[in-house]
């Protein structure tokens, strides 16, 4: 592929093409996941691969072409992290499903005021930062190498399509016989006591999460393991011994409600503090950054830099800005009129509403921006600085809602609650997108790409995910539910998906407007998630950075149910082991460097398999479900019966389970044998 040209083509209409059908699936798969688990996985990468693999058929094909596919393509890992917190309007009740027009132009408004708020920002973070961009950077050198042969022969484009293939159908079909056919468990939980204290602990047989542990490494994965062990081995224990169980429930139920409306608070309040350090941490970076743009605007402007090398212009950044205020403020009206208040209190809601998303979502995109470059896009805190925006828009609406006096109209208190949420929603969606937008300018640069064209990409990446979001997120809530938000009777709630981030929005903006918020666990999480900053500020100095303790992979592996966490703990596990493996085989520094850049494109190519498999067999069996039960049939049609006992069953999902992850293993390494 030719990258010297400059007259290179860049912007097609195949490569949109195929860029929105990658974001169509990706975006769906993101959604599934981050509804199950809490955590969405970044698509730049293998849209990179699929992309390669597509375009190499046409003669013409670039480099240039490829980055601009997976820069679209890669807004489908970000603007389905809308799902942190628009899945709590309907567990709160005041959506009965998911409006399509509401919740696409609320999510391609806010994901392109989240495109725009870093443009300014791009000179000084990327072109002339020492950030490393870890994403960015390895997108690059995917589609560089697109033309080198891997060790059978392959091309890279071709071996990379292959691994993806597989972890994708190893994935699906493990998925399918648990959630379709039913002939598998997707895990087992172990419970007991200890005189009074209960301990429990359970792991689900998920190899989405297994491909999640492979991404986060063995940092992030020891993190989550120590907020595991606080939270099962040391809070539920000492919970359940001193407060008291009046319902007298099995106390495998009982660890489960001390867990989920006592300790998964005190994770809130981990998360919290863990990101607002972050915040604080990066303030002087950013400011610096920001004045920085500014100076390196007036050398493009004054022609100094290459046209070609520009981004979008101050105008069409106005007309962008302008669009996406005006459809904020047009569907914040149309939200004021499920309750009858009057205009002016309408209006006020509209206009506070608005300024805050923008306000809000500008200071974010800054820090979102920066963090990603710093330790990536999908390490970045998202969930943990919505919650943040979540409390500052709550204490808002809760002053201009005391002097309005709204709360004494009926129903005026739960629209205060949604309408948070809902502000919330535009603020997460700016924030996510801008925690993508630098990281694919990064590839861009590095790869000679044209700036301006890739902002417009991305752009249309947001647009094409945000059309995704409210149909699939309307099929899954009618297959498997929400917890505490079951749209039928008798659903099943151990199939409810769990939506983590979603859950925990809906319970802070109650709890403040009721005035029931468990601040007492909040309080714990914020001296806890203190002191582990202070140790992790410790340990790093001692280590001289080679070690460290991250505070919010600690709050989340309090917040996360240990079935989720442990598969993910030993996924990271199991990539710490090959990668100590290869650096005993191979001692030359420059060689081991080869390795290990093959092994961690390997690494993350399997990874996004297993993850968009497992994620996308979800959504099927969420559609099979759905006709089956509109068709007035069971709610496990595909179900077989194999005379099979539970214990049997439970042996046998587990040899199959651990196979795989053998397996899994293997082909990851196999790639780095010669």
């Amino acid at each position: 592929m030719n990258t010297s040209n400059n007259s290179i083509r860049e912007m097609t209409l195949r490569g949109i093409i195929l860029g929105t059908l990658i974001t169509l699936v990706f975006t769906a798969s993101n959604v599934y996941l981050g509804l199950k688990v809490g955590m969405t996985f970044a698509s730049s990468i293998p849209a990179a691969v699929i992309s390669m693999a597509v375009l190499r058929m046409f003669k013409d094909s670039s480099i240039l072409e490829n980055n601009i596919v997976q820069t679209q393509a890669s807004a489908a890992g970000c603007i389905s992290s809308i799902i942190f917190v628009m899945p709590a309007m309907v567990m709160i009740g005041y959506w009965n499903d998911f409006p399509f027009w509401q919740t696409f132009l609320i999510c391609a408004a806010g994901g392109t005021l989240g495109v725009i708020f870093t443009v300014p920002l791009r000179y000084a973070m990327v072109v002339k930062s020492n950030l490393p961009y870890p994403e960015g950077v390895a997108a690059a050198v995917i589609l560089k190498t697109a033309d080198k042969k891997s060790s059978d022969g392959e091309s890279q484009a071709q071996s990379g399509v292959k691994l993806l293939a597989l972890g994708a159908g190893l994935s699906s079909v493990f998925t399918f016989c648990t959630s379709g056919l039913r002939i598998l468990v997707d895990g087992f939980t172990m419970t007991g006591k200890l005189g009074a204290a209960v301990f429990s602990l359970g792991t689900g047989y998920s190899f989405a999460l297994l491909g999640a542990g492979l991404l986060i490494g063995i940092g992030g994965g020891f993190s989550l393991l120590i907020g595991t062990v606080l939270c099962w081995a040391v809070g539920v224990p000492v919970l359940t011994t001193i407060l008291p169980n009046p319902d007298a429930l099995p106390i495998e139920d009982f660890s489960s409600v001390v867990w989920a409306t006592k300790l998964r608070f005190a994770g809130a309040g981990c998360i919290a503090i863990s990101a607002l350090w972050t915040l604080i941490v990066l303030i002087k970076p950013i400011i610096k950054g920001l004045i920085d743009s500014m100076e390196l605007a007036k050398e493009a402007k004054a022609g100094d830099i290459d046209s070609r090398f520009t981004d979008l212009s101050f105008k069409q950044m106005i007309i962008y800005t302008l669009v996406s205020i005006l459809i904020i403020c047009g569907v914040f009206y149309k939200f004021t009129t499920n309750i009858d208040i009057p205009a002016l209190w309408a209006w006020s809601f509209v206009i506070l509403g608005t300024l805050l998303a923008v306000l809000i979502g500008f200071l974010l995109a800054a820090s979102c921006g920066y963090m990603a470059g710093l330790i990536g896009s999908s390490s970045s805190p998202i969930s943990g600085i919505t919650i943040i925006s979540v409390v500052v828009i709550s204490l808002s609406y809760l002053l201009l809602s005391g002097v309005q006096g709204i709360f004494n109209i009926e129903g005026g208190r739960d629209f205060v609650t949604a309408f948070t949420l809902f502000t919330a929603t535009v603020v997460n969606a700016t924030a996510c997108i801008s925690n993508d937008n630098l990281q694919d300018l990064k590839t861009g640069q590095l790869v000679g790409a044209s700036p301006k064209h890739q902002q417009v990409a991305l752009i249309i990446g947001t647009i094409i995910g945000a059309f995704v979001i409210a149909p699939v997120l309307e099929l899954l809530y009618n297959s498997y539910g929400f917890p505490g938000a079951m749209p039928r009777e008798h659903m099943d709630p151990n199939l409810a998906l769990n939506a983590p981030q979603a859950t925990l929005m809906a319970s802070i903006a109650k709890g403040i407007f009721n005035h029931h918020l468990e601040w007492t666990y909040i309080i714990i999480g914020l001296i806890l998630g203190a002191v582990i900053i202070v140790l992790n500020l410790f340990i790093k100095k001692v280590t001289k950075g080679k070690m460290f303790v991250a505070p919010l992979a600690v709050g989340l592996g309090i917040y996360l149910p240990s079935s989720v966490n442990v598969v993910i703990i030993i996924g990271s596990i199991a990539s710490y082991f090959i990668v100590r493996s290869l650096k005993r085989k191979f001692t030359d520094k420059a060689q081991l460097h080869e390795k290990l850049t093959v092994l961690d494109s390997r690494n993350n190519l399997m990874a996004a398999g297993l993850i968009v498999g497992e994620s996308l067999m979800g959504v099927i069996m969420a559609l099979v479900l759905t006709v089956s039960i509109s068709a007035g049939g069971s709610d496990a049609p595909l179900a077989i019966d194999l005379g099979l006992n539970s214990t049997v069953i439970s042996v046998l999902s587990f040899v199959i389970f651990f196979g795989g992850l053998t397996y899994v293993l293997r082909k990851i390494v196999a790639g780095t044998s010669k």
